[in-house]
This record gives C-alpha cells, sequence and structure tokens, in this order.
C-alpha cells in the first residue's frame, strides 16, 4: 500500500470512529480534544474530508485489481 493510501484510510477511520461517537453518544472526540471549531480543530475535518475524497478512489482501484486478476 502506498503511503498516502495509509494515510488517507486513517483520515477516514479517524473521521468515522468521530461520527460513530457522535451518533452513538452526542459527543464529538475531535472537538473536546482541540476545541470547537479551532483553527487545528477545522483543519483536521478538512484532512478528514478530504481524506474521505481520496479513498473513493480505492472503489476505483480493486475493480480494476480485480479486472487484471480475472484476465491472468
Amino acid at each position: 500500500m502506498r503511503t498516502l493510501d495509509i494515510i488517507a484510510l486513517v483520515l477516514v477511520v479517524i473521521g468515522a470512529l468521530n461520527w460513530g461517537l457522535i451518533g452513538f453518544f452526542r459527543y464529538d472526540l475531535i472537538a473536546s480534544l482541540f476545541g470547537t471549531m479551532s483553527p487545528f480543530t477545522r483543519v483536521l475535518y478538512a484532512l478528514v474530508g478530504l481524506g474521505g475524497l481520496y479513498a473513493l478512489s480505492f472503489f476505483g482501484k480493486e475493480t480494476e485489481n480485480n479486472r487484471h486478476t480475472k484476465e491472468i
């Protein structure tokens, strides 16, 4: 796995865990650690969002890998 893929995956997991905490317990871990909408919190939310957008490309990579595997 490429380094950028791993970083994106870590960001997506952080975002998913945070949203899970918000959904189940109404607890925003990121905001409680770094402040509600502080500059660092906003940057972290933006990075999680960008990681999610980048992770969408994983679907295309998986489909492409499966296509090459079936041809062999």
